[in-house]
């Protein structure tokens, strides 16, 4: 199997179907990556914008990495903030409890949804991190890019993504929606246990 940057480099001497592969091989984690962030009315629109500028400027590739994911995820982040710079300030904010999760909408959990809104809890310890401790956090957590990777996607040096993250993980051991977050889960686990 041909790596991401022999696709690329294939596409640049001509071969058409090289891009077409890449696309087929990263489109559903670029797409989910983009319902987390915009909903998935505007992530339809925005992923085909990632892929006309993936292509466009797939010259600025650096071959040096076979996997490129970091550099698509960069691209589809600076769609993503494309689009929330041309929205209104009413519609910063979007609804985002339609997003499907990792598998549709399966919820490993299905006892506790009715007892605790564990997205909402989720948000609102999220929303404490600071911007860019939060961008770290959702590539390295969400999006199962190491930290390195994750440096290169937001233009930053790999220890300031690895200080990053673990400043966002410390926040959110101390954050009390996720204490109260994950006394209600254990709560429910010793029910069902019993």
């Amino acid at each position: 199997m041909a790596s991401d940057a022999e696709l690329i480099a294939r596409s640049l001497n001509g071969d058409d179907e090289a891009f077409v592969d890449l696309v087929a091989r990263h489109e559903v984690a670029i797409g989910r990556y983009l319902s987390r962030r915009v909903g998935a009315a505007a992530a339809e629109d925005l992923l085909g914008d990632v892929w006309v500028a993936a292509f466009a400027s797939r010259r600025t590739y650096d071959p040096a990495y076979t996997d490129a994911r970091p550099w698509l995820y960069t691209v589809a982040l600076n769609r993503v903030r494309k689009h929330w710079r041309s929205l209104p300030p009413e519609d910063l904010v979007p609804d985002l409890t339609d997003l499907p999760g990792p598998a549709g909408h399966w919820d490993p959990w299905p006892a506790v949804e009715t007892r605790v809104d564990t997205g909402a809890a989720l948000r609102a310890a999220l929303a404490g991190l600071r911007p860019d401790e939060r961008e770290v956090l959702t590539l390295v957590a969400g999006e199962d890019l190491t930290a390195a990777d994750a440096a290169r996607v937001l233009g930053i040096p790999a220890g300031t993504a690895r200080r990053l993250l673990h400043q966002a993980r410390g926040t959110l051991r101390r954050s009390p929606q996720v204490a109260a977050l994950l006394a209600e889960l254990n709560t429910v686990n010793l029910k069902d246990g019993e």
